[in-house]
């Protein structure tokens, strides 16, 4: 047996398998985009600046919103320790890319908890960013964004935490550990 012959050999199967994957890694995009769907890294698609909860109820983001929103299972006995926080009395800024898989994932996610709370969604601000996490708003230095999504929560305009990307335990447990700061600055204030 010839043992140059015989590496050669796997090399050259090695290369034809290497490019192969190359060749099936460079057409699922344009195959998705055959079957329909979006391609949200398309800049065409990406919702910037000051938006509207509406935006992400419409095509084509309804399709991961939708999903999102209604496959997440939030931990039950957070959601009964959220319902008693003081959310009502907290102000939320959501930034996010819609060219971005953590935002995609995560906002569905986020907003299903705020819903099940019944925390009136207009109150939120939202504001889509490029990939470059850039916005066409005019106030939008001041968030110091280097990640998306990022949830900002402010009580009377300062500052009580931000989830940044993606949770720390959860969505529900990190809102509840911000918000108890807001329970504790209460406490210091009677």
């Amino acid at each position: 047996m010839n043992i140059s012959f015989l590496s050669g050999s796997l090399t050259g199967a090695r290369a034809l398998i290497g490019l192969c994957l190359l060749l099936l890694a460079l057409s699922t995009p344009l195959l998705a985009q055959e079957a329909g769907e979006t391609n949200y890294s398309d800049p065409e698609t990406w919702l910037l600046g000051n938006l509207n909860y509406d935006f992400f109820l419409d095509k084509p983001h309804n399709s991961w919103f939708s999903k999102g929103f209604n496959e997440y299972s939030f931990d039950d006995s957070i959601f009964i320790e959220l319902e008693k926080t003081r959310l009502d009395e907290v102000d939320i800024v959501v930034v996010l890319g819609t060219w971005c898989p953590d935002s995609r994932r995560e906002l569905p996610r986020f907003m299903k908890i705020i819903e099940s709370l019944g925390y009136d969604a207009d109150r939120i601000r939202f504001i889509g960013v490029d990939s470059y996490k850039e916005a066409p708003v005019d106030d939008y230095d001041s968030f110091d964004i280097d990640r998306v999504p990022t949830f900002i929560f402010y009580h009377e305009k300062s500052e009580l935490g931000r989830i940044i990307e993606y949770p720390e335990a959860s969505l529900e447990k990190d809102m509840l550990d911000i918000l108890r700061i807001l329970r504790r600055i209460e406490e210091k204030h009677k």
